[in-house]
């Protein structure tokens, strides 16, 4: 437990803060709503962010000590207050036209229009996040030097066209195309050109780690970000940028109360981000094989739900719980490989 005091310390923090802010708006009855509501919000963070820190802990594991801590240290600082507070106050101010100081005395104010503005350009952010999200998947499932598959010889097959040149890119491309069919003509542009600055910003992360870390030629970012460094500092926090998209959007669905949905947001970012040390601690990913494919293909099927969330309404519960079956399918199947494993060595 004692990877989880600290995030524990965070939720009794927040949610005191959450109960104080409550009581000023409401008295006795609003402070324990709003717990209940930040309580509500923190675990549905964590279970749409599970796959996340499984993901991060699979990069971290490889990186030296200083840039782990920078990771877990200034990265939840980053994840909290620039993604999960300073983020959607962009958006809104960007779409409506007015100053960021002017958008914070809405959503505290006057919540519901803020929810209103966000919510509007939720297509654009999920193009945004969607085709980040989509080739991470993507150049883990084309990774053609994989030695482990958890689906045999079709995933086998799929990771060796990994050789095509920017296969991934190609299909992201076409995807991104075709789910414009999604949104209403007047969306179709703007929507086109967040899910394009998705696979720029990959694409760049990708650059960036070529130039400032010095990898060899024809490294995909997965081997980038091997050794930590800028590049790979920058992948995973757009990493929790994409995932946090779908969070924010999903917390108004529940309160618009601005400050609630920060602290119940940082409290389930805390708890993912101890998450990720206990997996990188433990060596779960070396005992569980076949938990980073679990996440990688959670991590498909999210994408692939933030495209179709452009114009169908999918429960942000239904998105937390497809991401915990494919987790929960990828320990079983890696404790039952490790069983045939044992009984291959006690029978050889």
């Amino acid at each position: 437990m004692k990877h989880f005091k600290v995030s524990f310390l965070v939720t009794a923090l927040c949610l005191a803060a959450a109960g104080w802010w409550g009581f000023e708006l409401s008295g006795w009855g609003g402070a324990l709503s709003a717990v209940g509501i930040a309580a509500i919000l923190a675990a549905m963070e964590v279970s749409l962010s599970f796959d996340n820190a499984v993901v991060n802990a699979s990069v971290l594991k490889t990186w030296d000590d200083y840039w782990q801590k920078l990771f877990l240290g200034v990265g939840i600082i980053i994840a909290v207050f620039g993604m999960r507070l300073l983020f959607p106050l962009v958006i809104v101010a960007v779409a409506a036209d007015i100053g960021i100081t002017d958008v914070w005395h809405l959503a505290l104010n006057d919540p519901k229009t803020y929810s209103m503005h966000l919510t509007n350009h939720h297509a654009e952010v999920a193009a945004f996040g969607g085709m980040f999200l989509l080739l991470v998947f993507l150049n883990f499932l084309f990774d053609h030097e994989k030695e482990v598959h958890w689906l045999g010889h079709v995933e086998q097959k799929l990771g060796a066209l990994g050789k095509v040149s920017s296969i991934a890119v190609m299909i992201a491309m076409g995807v991104l195309l075709g789910s414009m069919s999604l949104v209403a003509e007047a969306q179709k542009l703007v929507v086109l050109i967040s899910g394009l600055w998705g696979i720029l910003i990959y694409v760049g992360v990708d650059a960036i780690s070529n130039l400032l870390e010095k990898e060899e030629e024809g490294s995909n970012v997965g081997e980038m970000v091997k050794k930590g460094g800028i590049g790979g500092f920058l992948y995973l926090e757009v990493l929790d940028a994409s995932f946090s998209f779908d969070g924010v959007i999903g917390a108004f669905a529940i309160t618009t109360d601005v400050v609630i949905i920060m602290l119940g947001l940082a409290i389930g970012a805390m708890f993912v981000r101890s998450l990720t040390v206990y997996l990188v601690k433990k060596g779960t990913l070396d005992e569980f094989v076949f938990l980073e494919h679990g996440a990688h293909y959670a991590i498909g099927i999210l994408a692939a739900i933030m495209l179709a969330s452009m114009k169908y309404h999918i429960p942000e519960l239904f998105t937390g719980l497809i991401g915990v079956a494919f987790i929960a399918a990828s320990l079983w199947s890696s404790v039952r490989h490790r069983r045939q494993q044992e009984a291959a060595a006690l029978t050889a």
